[in-house]
């Protein structure tokens, strides 16, 4: 008799997971339950349908129901687990279409369950027009919102990864737009010389940015049509609020299944938890911090689909590790793009690490070539032996792709003179003759 592998969840992590447990073992019964409509989409362009770049929803779904039907892959959509018991091997799942819940056997399971948006405790929060943005029908249902004609001005309560993304998907609509921060910081996880560009950056193309504010009320009758933050009433007809995200592990823990630090599910190199033959991937799950080998937490599409990958491998008796992440990340701002990866000079600081630091600025391509821009580069490093520990960019569009490079340097140990030495490709339309990476490490090598 052929073996379980259940998935909890379809979408980055889970949808991986699913997919690479079949290839490792193609005698494996596998069955995917997603209790939303959709599985294996690209919730990263989510900003980019709502701002009408992307022109149809359907060009975010990866793969089909069908598609993994094709491969012997069971997906049942509508389907929420709703308890696990790991000792019997067993999920009860309750299949809302039909109304009715079944037990489902399993031999290996994966929980993907994915975050939950953060919604403060504010009133007004549940009035029509507020959104929070974390599934593919949330941007479903901001766009058709939009598309009526009627919004014509939009608060953002946050200003992260997603809310920073949407401010510019909503100025494509040419809405008033006000962004409301309590910290002082736009992308409050980035360098500072990160922060200030994309604070600037929102600010020139008309997003009017509010730091340390506080937002008192939403207020409205059937609809949203105010925010009140700080005793002073903002307009609104659609606000958003992107306070960020929290794990979600509420199965995990009634499960008996361990948690980290940072509140998510605990999971090691073969991103197995606790309990044997049970795995986690994605922004439900914790993973460890490269440089550290200590737990960590980073909810990014690229992170849950490499740790969905190891743990199919592994829950189809294949040997997968991960090794884990730097927190790679990148940002399109308007005009800008944005990146860092590894620590910043604010982590370093608080870890206590001797390190010293370099910024300089330069173009990204050669000075006489047109278009291109200037470039920033900002590099930290460790004192004791000069080995590279963060890095972030800022410049014109594509050309920030320069941190998969640093993210490498990182990952292979290198240190400052190691990066001021590498071969670099030059060619006018692509960098100077000395690339700008090689320009902050040669600085701060004393070169």
């Amino acid at each position: 008799m052929a073996k379980r592998l259940v998935v909890v969840g379809g979408v980055a992590g889970g949808a991986s997971a699913a997919a690479k447990a079949k290839r490792v073992d193609p005698n494996l019964q596998v069955d995917v339950f997603e209790k939303g409509e959709y599985v294996s989409y690209g919730a990263c362009g989510i900003p980019y349908y709502i701002g009408g770049v992307i022109e149809k929803a359907e060009k975010l779904i990866v793969r089909t129901p069908e598609q993994f039907e094709s491969q012997g892959i069971s997906v049942h959509l509508k389907s929420e687990v709703k308890s696990i018991d790991v000792g019997k091997g067993e999920v009860s799942v309750f299949n809302s279409s039909e109304g009715r819940e079944e037990v489902y056997a399993f031999d290996s399971l994966v929980i993907a369950t994915g975050a939950i948006p953060v919604k403060p405790p504010i009133p007004g929060v549940d009035l029509k027009g507020v959104y929070t943005l974390r599934r593919f029908s949330d941007g479903v249902e901001i766009r058709n919102d939009l598309e009526l004609g009627e919004v014509r001005k939009a608060v953002i309560v946050g200003g992260g990864f997603i809310g920073t993304e949407v401010a510019e998907a909503f100025r494509n609509w040419d809405l008033d737009v006000v962004m409301v921060k309590e910290s002082e910081k736009v992308l409050g996880d980035f360098d500072d010389v990160v922060s200030k560009a994309a604070k600037e950056a929102l600010e020139r193309h008309g997003v009017t940015i509010l730091t340390g504010c506080r937002v008192d009320a939403l207020v409205g009758g059937d609809r949203v049509e105010a925010v009140v933050v700080d005793g002073e009433r903002i307009e609104a007809d659609l606000v958003l609020i992107s306070k960020g995200i929290r794990p979600n592990v509420e199965l995990a823990v009634q499960a008996g299944i361990m948690l980290g630090p940072y509140g998510g599910i605990a999971t090691n190199e073969r991103v197995e938890t606790n309990i044997p033959g049970v795995f986690a991937a994605g922004d439900c799950a914790e993973t460890l911090h490269f440089l550290t080998g200590e737990p960590y937490y980073k909810p990014l599409g690229t992170t849950a689909n490499k740790m969905g990958r190891v743990a199919g491998t592994n829950a189809a008796g294949g040997e997968a590790v991960f090794k884990g992440v730097l927190g790679t990340s990148i940002i399109k701002v308007f005009d800008l793009g944005l990146a860092k990866t590894g620590f910043t000079e604010e982590e370093l600081v608080a870890r206590g690490v001797e390190f010293d630091t370099v910024i300089i600025r330069a173009r990204d391509r050669a000075h006489y070539f047109p278009g291109g821009g200037r470039f920033t580069v900002k590099l930290n490093w460790e004192k004791a032996g000069g080995r590279l520990l963060g890095a972030s960019l800022v410049g014109p569009g594509p050309s920030v792709l320069r941190i998969n490079a640093l993210a490498s340097a990182i990952y292979a140990g290198m240190t400052i003179e190691d990066l001021s030495r590498q071969d670099f490709a030059y060619s006018p339309p692509f960098s100077p003759v000395w690339d700008p990476l090689l320009v902050a490490a040669n600085r701060a090598f004393g070169g």
